[in-house]
């Protein structure tokens, strides 16, 4: 059996693997929310909700 000390560079390799693969996912699902956001923007207007609206473009505003 294999052993692996806990400061071995593999070690620090998986861990910058998980980080940059959070940041990545993060990003990602950051982005789907902003478009899902513009998109109900956009239906507000044609049904001319002014109230969500408002609500919509501050909570667009809060995560760009």
């Amino acid at each position: 059996m294999e052993k692996k000390l806990l400061n071995s560079p593999q070690h620090s390799d998986e861990n910058q693997d998980t980080v940059i693969a959070e940041m990545f996912l993060n990003n990602v699902l950051l982005e789907f929310k902003r478009e899902k956001i513009r998109k109900e923007i956009d239906q507000t207007l044609q049904d001319g909700n002014k109230e969500l609206f408002l609500r919509l473009t501050e909570e667009l505003k809060k995560i760009s």
